[in-house]
C-alpha cells in the first residue's frame, strides 16, 4: 500500500484509464503522470544546493495545476499553493513566507506579480513557449529522484485567513494518503468514477478530498477554473461525475438556483465537504438525488469530527479520540450542555469552549516560517483549533462559531453558529451571518447579515412573526440589526469574512433593519 504521495502517483504512469478532464479534453494518467514528470525533472535542475526546493504554484485549477502537483508529488519538493484571490503586498509577502525560489504563473495572473517583491523567486510563465519547450525537451520518466519518507512534507497549504493572515501549514505526505484512502474506500472510488473539483487546489479540501481520493482510486479528476453555483449541475452531467468535494457555502449557492424537475437527472452520487448546515444537507441530496455527507477538520487536520448515522440534528458529529471542549482560561474541560425543554441549551454560558486536541497536535506538523504562531496553537501541549464548541451527554459535538463569534449581549454569554443554524429555517434565507458589533454603552450588540434566496422576499413584519415562533431562540438572540445583502465577503474557499461584516457594520448601501432596544419590531429605514 502507498505511503507517500510519490508512490501514488507512480502507480498510476502505466494507466491508459481517463486521470484528468478539463472542458472538452481529457489525458490519461500515463500521459498524466509523463508530463508532470517532465515538469519535475526541470524543476530540479532549478533547485539550489544549499536549501529544499519549494515550488509556489499560483494558478487556477487547470491542468497546469494539477501537473504542477503531481511533479512535486514525482520530483519531492514541496509545492507552496499560492491563494489566486490574494493580492498586492498580501500576495508577495505568501510567496516570501513559504520560501520559494520558483513561483510557476499564467498568463492570467502573471500581471498582479508585477512590481512585488517575491524575495528573489524565478517566475515562469506556463502560458508561455519557453515554458513548453523546456517541458517538451525533459525526461517523461518518474525515476532519477529522491525517495520521499511519509512525514516529509508534501505542500505548504495556507490557511483561509478567516480569523487574522493566513499561515502557511506543512501538510505531510502521511496527512495527503490517509485522506485520500480513507474516502477512496468510504465512497468506493474506482477508475469508472469521476472526482468534480470546483474547490481550488492551492486549500487543502481540494488536495485531501478530492486529488487524493482520486489518485486512490484511479479516478478521473474534472476540474472547473472556478465554482460556479449556475454551471454546477451542467458540469456534473458534461463530466459524468459521481463524486464531488465541497467546502464553505457552495451547496447553499447552488440550492439558491431555481429547481427544475430534472435536477436529479444527473450522475452524482456522493459529495463531501465540510461546513454545510443540516437543512442544506438534506435538500442537497434531496434535490440532486445523492447522499451528502459533511465532516469537519481544519487545514492543520488536529481536531477531526465525524458524523455517525445516529448524529443529532445540529450536531457536527463525534471527535477523535482526544478531541474535546475546554475553557480556555481555566484549562479544564467544559461541562456538557444541557437542553430545555424547548431544545436550547440552558447552560450555554459554561458549556461553551474552545475544541482542543488534549493529546498535543495530532496530525499537525506546525506553521512554516512561524514559530509564534505554532506555538501559540500548541498552548500549553494541547492544540486549540479557535472553534468553539459544546457537547451534549452522549458526547456529540455542536459547532457555536470561531473564538470570535462569542457575544456578551446584555450581560449574556450567545454564540454565533446556534442562531445562524435557526435563523436558516426560515425558507427564504439562503446564508445567515451572525456577529457582534459595538454596543455604545457596554458590550456587544447582535447583527445579522442575511442573503436570500433567489426571487424570495422578506419583510420585517414577517421576520418578527418567525422569530417570535421559535421557541429555542432566546431573547437576548434576536438581532438588534439586520442586514439584507446579495452577497456577503468571502474566502477563496467559500467561508465568509466576519471581520470585513463587523467593519462595515450598520454604514452599508444594503437595507439594515433597526430593532427597537428594547422592543420587537424592525422599522424598514435604512441605518447608517
Amino acid at each position: 500500500m502507498a505511503e507517500t504521495v510519490q508512490q501514488l502517483v507512480r502507480a498510476l504512469a502505466d494507466s491508459d484509464d481517463i486521470g484528468l478532464a478539463f472542458g472538452d479534453e481529457t489525458w490519461t494518467w500515463r500521459e498524466t503522470v509523463a508530463d508532470s514528470a517532465a515538469r519535475a525533472h526541470v524543476l530540479a535542475g532549478w533547485a539550489a544546493a544549499d536549501r529544499p526546493l519549494h515550488v509556489g504554484v499560483l494558478l487556477e485549477n487547470t491542468p497546469e495545476m494539477i501537473r504542477a502537483l503531481l511533479a512535486g508529488a514525482i520530483g519531492g519538493h514541496v509545492t507552496a499553493g499560492i491563494n489566486a484571490t490574494r493580492r498586492g503586498d498580501a500576495l508577495a509577502a505568501d510567496v516570501r513566507r513559504a520560501d520559494c525560489q520558483v513561483l510557476l504563473t499564467d498568463a492570467e495572473h502573471l500581471p498582479l506579480l508585477d512590481g512585488l517583491d517575491l524575495g528573489g523567486a524565478r517566475v515562469v510563465d506556463t502560458d508561455s513557449a519557453t515554458w513548453a519547450d523546456l517541458t517538451a525537451a525533459a525526461p517523461r520518466t518518474t525515476g532519477g529522484f529522491a525517495e520521499v519518507a511519509t512525514m516529509d512534507t508534501f505542500m505548504l497549504i495556507f490557511t483561509s485567513g478567516t480569523s487574522g493572515e493566513p499561515k502557511a501549514v506543512q501538510v505531510s505526505n502521511f496527512m495527503v494518503v490517509m485522506s485520500g484512502s480513507v474516502l477512496s474506500e468510504k465512497y468506493a472510488l474506482t477508475p469508472a468514477d469521476v472526482c468534480y473539483c470546483a474547490m481550488p487546489l492551492f486549500h487543502s479540501n481540494a488536495i485531501m478530498a478530492s486529488l487524493s481520493p482520486a489518485l486512490c482510486g484511479g479516478s478521473t479528476i474534472a476540474l472547473a477554473p472556478k465554482f460556479s453555483a449556475t454551471s454546477f449541475l451542467a458540469d456534473i452531467r458534461h463530466f459524468g461525475a459521481t463524486y464531488m468535494n465541497y467546502v464553505g457555502k457552495p451547496l447553499a449557492y447552488v440550492l439558491a438556483t431555481p429547481e427544475l424537475p430534472d435536477d436529479a437527472d444527473n450522475p452524482l452520487r456522493t459529495a463531501f465537504g465540510n461546513e454545510a448546515s443540516d437543512r442544506d444537507i438534506a435538500e442537497f441530496g434531496r434535490r440532486f438525488g445523492c447522499t451528502v455527507t459533511d465532516g469537519f477538520g481544519s487545514t492543520e487536520t488536529a481536531v477531526i469530527i465525524t458524523r455517525t448515522d445516529d448524529t443529532p440534528l445540529g450536531s457536527i458529529g463525534q471527535p477523535f479520540e482526544g478531541v474535546a471542549v475546554y475553557d480556555k482560561e481555566t484549562r479544564t474541560e467544559c461541562p456538557r450542555a444541557v437542553f430545555d425543554e424547548s431544545g436550547a441549551v440552558a447552560n450555554l454560558g459554561d458549556c461553551v469552549g474552545e475544541l482542543v486536541n488534549t493529546a498535543g497536535a495530532g496530525f499537525f506538523s506546525g506553521y512554516y516560517n512561524d514559530e509564534a504562531a505554532t506555538a501559540s496553537r500548541l498552548d500549553g501541549g494541547m492544540y486549540w483549533s479557535g472553534d468553539l464548541g459544546y457537547r451534549d451527554e452522549a458526547g456529540f459535538v455542536y459547532l457555536a462559531g470561531r473564538t470570535d463569534d462569542w457575544l456578551r449581549v446584555d450581560g449574556e454569554n450567545l454564540a454565533a453558529a446556534p442562531i445562524e443554524a435557526l435563523l436558516l429555517r426560515h425558507p427564504a434565507i439562503s446564508q445567515a451571518c451572525v456577529y457582534a458589533v459595538p454596543d455604545p454603552n457596554v458590550g456587544d450588540q447582535l447583527m445579522a447579515t442575511l442573503v436570500l434566496r433567489d426571487g424570495s422576499v422578506l419583510q420585517p413584519g414577517a421576520f418578527e412573526t418567525f422569530l417570535g415562533e421559535q421557541s429555542d431562540l432566546s431573547p437576548k438572540a434576536w438581532p438588534r440589526f439586520v442586514r439584507i445583502a446579495e452577497t456577503v465577503p468571502t474566502t477563496a474557499t467559500n467561508k465568509v469574512l466576519k471581520r470585513t461584516l463587523r467593519t462595515e457594520g450598520t454604514s452599508v448601501s444594503d437595507p439594515v433593519w433597526e430593532r427597537e432596544e428594547r422592543g420587537r419590531s424592525y422599522g424598514a429605514e435604512r441605518v447608517r
